[in-house]
């Protein structure tokens, strides 16, 4: 993951009309269809994946094509078990691991986005995430939407696990451990 800066200048001209890529069919349960999406993220390759909080799935479409979209975690209605998604309110691609990091109900989890993986394994349980972002070092950043208003900041291992390393209190801006 990168930031990038660009300077748009004053006089720039926008198009007044554009391509609707994600539902846009009404709220439903049906592929083409979201309801109460809430976090995007768009890689690198324009692959867009949203949490779709109240169907309990995260929804994919490639290359910003309208007609190729998929269910690629969740979807197998409202719940706890490693198979099933709890209301999802954020979600990014993870492209060292090739994976999808979904924070949804109590806990963020992280899913393979490899052919023939079912379920997902937890990285943090028992918390209120309501947003996620990694840095170029993938550091993992979880912002709580409920209680302390706090930051976990969470590193990557090399063996593979994450380690928490800081907590930051969202009003003071800064670190503590």
């Amino acid at each position: 993951m990168f930031s990038l800066q660009v300077n748009i200048p004053a006089n720039a001209k926008w198009p007044q009309s554009g391509v609707t890529i994600a539902g846009g069919n009404g709220y439903g349960g049906a592929t083409n269809q979201l309801y109460f999406p809430l976090g995007l993220f768009v890689d690198d390759d324009q692959t867009v994946v949203i949490a779709d909080n109240q169907n309990g799935r995260i929804m994919q479409w490639k290359n910003s094509y309208t007609t190729n979209e998929q269910v690629v975690a969740g979807g197998k209605g409202q719940g706890t078990r490693l198979h099933q998604l709890d209301r999802p309110t954020d979600v990014l691609i993870d492209k060292e691991t090739d994976g999808l990091i979904i924070c949804e109900g109590s806990r963020v989890v992280r899913l393979s986005r490899r052919s023939g993986t079912t379920q997902g394994e937890i990285l943090i349980d028992n918390i209120k995430c309501c947003g996620l972002a990694m840095n170029e070092q993938r550091y993992l950043y979880v912002g709580v939407c409920v209680g302390a208003e706090k930051i976990i900041t969470q590193q990557p291992q090399p063996q593979g696990g994450w380690m928490d390393i800081a907590y930051a209190k969202r009003r003071a801006l800064h670190f503590v451990s």
